[in-house]
């Protein structure tokens, strides 16, 4: 099923927003912010249906892409992980890629936004994926340089490496106290 006219409506959603955004004041931003809500809920609801795309119970959801060999580990909320990813809006602007910088990042999954955290820890090494996030396991009502709040992260991300940390996730949790 095609659901690019979904897409196309989200996008100009979204870019109404951020041009009506421009010199206004903190009630247009929530109004802003209120709009750009409604239409992740759109987009997050007629994505859900997309075939192929899987939803997690907190409302993130998936397409794999391919799979990695059987038998890979999945790393936990504590270890370290090698990644290549790009992170786009729902209108297609590309707001971060390692793939464009040409290195993979490397980073322990408690360092990312939840959404990031919880689709990993999905995942092997190998796997690759599309993951949305809803802005609530995203940046929420924050904007972020060219991501204005309430906005569905879409992510094209391939896990190349877990290094394990000994003790699971229950290490960072003793370490902070």
């Amino acid at each position: 099923m095609n659901f690019a006219w979904a897409k196309a409506s989200v996008a100009a959603l979204a870019l109404l927003a951020a041009v009506a955004a421009c010199d206004r004041g903190p009630s247009m931003a929530s109004e802003d912010a209120a709009a750009n809500a409604r239409a992740a809920k759109f987009f997050m609801e007629s994505n859900a249906r997309t075939e192929g795309v899987q939803s997690l119970p907190s409302g993130v959801q998936y397409k794999v892409v391919s799979s990695g060999p059987a038998g890979g580990e999945h790393p936990d909320s504590n270890d370290l992980v090698r990644v290549d990813y790009e992170g786009t809006l729902t209108d297609g602007t590309v707001f971060d890629s390692s793939f464009q910088r040409g290195t993979p990042a490397v980073f322990n999954l408690d360092q990312v936004v939840e959404g990031w955290t919880e689709a990993l820890q999905l995942m092997k090494p190998g796997d690759e994926w599309i993951v949305y996030l809803p802005p609530e396991k995203g940046y929420g009502d924050t904007a972020r340089a060219v991501i204005p709040a309430n906005s569905v992260l879409v992510f094209r991300v391939k896990l190349l490496e877990v290094a394990k940390t000994p003790g699971g996730g229950r290490v960072v949790a003793t370490a902070n106290g």
